[in-house]
């Protein structure tokens, strides 16, 4: 329409006028948005970053002067100003603007409070709430009406904080100490009181590598992470008893068991904690598979090494750790949670450790509590410089300072003090023997320093990974005797003549020499 005339009621209000199509009678304006007077056709400067709240119910302005807004008479006709902050009261009935930008000016020395600013809407947010809600939408938004609004609604209460985990007992041991022999923070069980095949949980040997730890179940996480995982996880107690369960009837052997023969066979002893033949028990394991969790945290084909770490903090390197293959912890490795139908005891890594079939006892972390899965092999204390063959014969392997101990050896012992003294005979000599490899076969015995071999009766169910029990027949006269064993497996290993010697005293299987006197 021409200067002056009204607009038709169906043409859309112009949303913004530049100073470039504004009226000739506005001053131009450096970046200067106008509102529009929406009944008259003259556009009304936003200076700076003016703000209009609008008064619907009274004919006098409502000057905003500390958050420094223009309001508007939409009756009045004349310009009403914001003295704080100087900026005109728009009269939207007035065909006259009056020239404000410099007469009204704040001067650029005065204090300005520009913290009521962080919360006011910008310019577009402000003209779209004045066209879509009115007034009544500005004037909520800019938190200046005095109008009564609904109390807002009662918001629940912040949830308390998880309960601080208590810190785990630390002692000793927890089991009664008297069936054993002890060597500091380890105890060694005693053969001749095993009962039968499967070794009771209270006779089941310890080996620390600090105290035993009494951990609190609800408690206790795993957590499985790594750059060979694609969701780390941590889980719960009850969520790993939700895998599928698995039993399992195997040994679990310390590989320094016999280490003490090494002296008393070879004359060179080896460092270590001088155990006999009691490094060994074997039980039923009951527990999920480790590859179970593994697949919960996403393992990729790049996986390499698995590293399990304990929660013995006062263990080396802040928690016993062991690596292994990943070939291996796919395969056939536990996340035990029960030995011979009860909870883990203490002393064995309640409430879960690792069981690793057939290699070393060090493999099978106790109060397992983390897992790290890598694309790149780990080289910890564990199988660099402890737990590693180290001497002549064992070269070293990558980092390590020989050969590093995994895979358990073929053994055989008699479940008989060490010196024995026996009654006059006849008797029934019995023991155990295991292999890493599985189902023993045959055991055999001599008492005339291995000149020649008898074969004993091996008894107990062929379990793969169980330690079985074999027993003879021995009428001897009064006098001392050395009887000797040695166990075959169903794949033919049987133990050695000799075994080189290392510093560290590990898998020490040839047969062993039992002393024996018989009154």
């Amino acid at each position: 329409p021409a200067r002056g005339g009204l607009r038709p009621a169906h043409v859309p209000t112009p949303p913004i006028l530049t100073a470039r199509n504004a009226s000739p009678r506005m001053p131009p304006q450096t970046r200067t948005p106008a509102v529009i007077d929406r009944t008259l056709h003259q556009p009304a400067p936003d200076i700076d970053r003016t703000r209009a709240v609008i008064d619907r119910t009274l004919h006098q302005p409502t000057p905003d002067i500390d958050r420094s807004f223009a309001v508007i008479d939409r009756t009045s006709r004349q310009p009403t100003f914001d003295i704080d902050r100087s900026f005109p009261v728009i009269d939207r009935s007035s065909r006259h603007l009056p020239d404000i930008a410099a007469k009204h000016a704040v001067p650029y020395d005065r204090p300005v409070d520009r913290t009521a600013h962080a919360s006011l809407p910008g310019r577009r947010r402000f003209l779209k709430r004045l066209l879509a809600g009115g007034p009544a939408a500005v004037l909520a938004a800019c938190g200046d009406s005095e109008a009564p609004t609904a109390p807002p609604p009662p918001t629940a209460p912040a949830p308390l904080p998880p309960p601080t985990p208590e810190p785990p007992e630390v002692a000793p041991f927890f089991k009664d100490t008297a069936p054993f022999i002890e060597h500091g923070g380890s105890l060694e069980a005693r053969l001749e009181d095993m009962p039968g095949v499967i070794t009771p949980n209270e006779l089941f040997f310890v080996r620390n590598n600090g105290g035993s730890l009494g951990i609190h179940e609800p408690d206790w996480r795993l957590v499985i992470e790594g750059d060979a995982v694609e969701n780390p996880i941590e889980l719960s107690y009850d969520q790993i008893r939700a895998l599928p369960p698995q039993d399992l009837t195997a040994y679990l052997e310390c590989a320094g068991n016999h280490r003490a023969m090494f002296d008393r066979v070879q004359g060179r002893p080896a460092e270590g904690t001088q155990w006999g033949t009691g490094g060994i028990g074997n039980g039923v394991w009951s527990g999920a598979r480790l590859a179970d969790a593994l697949e919960m945290a996403g393992v990729t084909a790049a996986a390499a090494s698995v590293l399990l770490i304990g929660l013995d903090s006062e263990a080396p390197e802040g928690g016993f750790r062991r690596a292994l293959p990943a070939e291996k912890a796919l395969a056939d490795v536990l996340l035990a949670y029960e030995l011979n139908g009860e909870p883990l005891p203490r002393d064995h890594g309640f409430p879960v450790r690792a069981l690793v079939p057939g290699w070393v006892g060090s493999s099978s972390i106790k109060w397992l509590g983390r897992i790290e899965v890598s694309s790149e092999p780990h080289w910890t204390r564990n199988n660099t410089g402890s737990y590693v063959l180290i001497g002549p014969d064992y070269p070293p392997e990558g980092r390590a300072m020989g050969r590093v101990a995994t895979v358990q050896a073929i053994k055989s012992a008699l479940a008989l003090p060490w010196p024995a003294e026996l009654g006059p005979g006849p008797h029934v000599l019995h023991g155990f023997a295991q292999s890493p490899e599985g189902r023993i076969d045959r055991v055999e015995w001599s008492d005339d320093g291995g000149a020649t071999w008898n074969e004993a009766r091996v008894t107990g169910g062929r379990t793969e990974l169980s330690w079985r029990r074999f027993e003879f027949d021995w009428a001897p006269a009064p006098g001392s005797y050395t009887v000797m064993t040695r166990a075959t497996d169903h794949t033919g290993a049987t133990q050695p003549n000799s075994v080189p010697w290392n510093r560290k005293g590990y898998l020490f299987n040839q047969p062993l020499p039992h002393p024996i006197r018989v009154g």
